[in-house]
């Protein structure tokens, strides 16, 4: 299927390209996302006239993206999680917890599929990193320390 993307989608292509993908990918995700649009004459046409206004909303989200990475730049997050002695954590952190300590710290909008740890789950007591994608041109990286309650 021919779409037009809307805005920049990572390994796929920027804002205005016209791609070719699978049918499901499309229908499923990129044009419920509002990332794309079917690639029709009419369509095309539409997207020209407003390509100027499509930029610039573009732009501002990447400049919301790198003002919010710039906050994040030196965080630390700090979580308290029931361990043993040997220091494993009774369960694991996941993306869910950490989204939610990043909305408790004043950092509202980060959704559970923009964060990724990068050692993989959390599931001892230690320092670990999590990226941050908040835009697919700005990745932040954010140090987690799990500090354990000893049960």
């Amino acid at each position: 299927m021919q779409i037009i993307l809307l805005e920049k989608v990572v390994n796929l292509g920027d804002l205005g390209d016209v791609v070719k993908v699978r049918s499901g990918y499309a229908r499923n995700y990129l044009i419920p996302q509002q990332k794309a649009r079917r690639a029709t004459p009419e369509a095309l046409k539409e997207f020209e006239a407003r390509r100027a206004e499509i930029e610039r909303a573009q732009a501002e989200r990447l400049a919301a993206a790198q003002a919010l990475a710039a906050r994040l730049e030196d965080l630390v997050i700090t979580m308290s999680e029931k361990a043993g002695v040997d220091g494993r954590l009774f369960g694991s952190v996941t993306h869910m917890d950490i989204a939610s300590k990043l909305a408790a710290a004043g950092f509202e909008g980060i959704t559970k599929s923009q964060v990724r740890v990068v050692e993989g789950a959390i599931k001892a007591i230690g320092d670990y990193t999590a990226e941050l994608s908040l835009h697919p041109d700005v990745v932040v990286q954010v140090s987690i320390k799990v500090e354990g309650d000893l049960v």
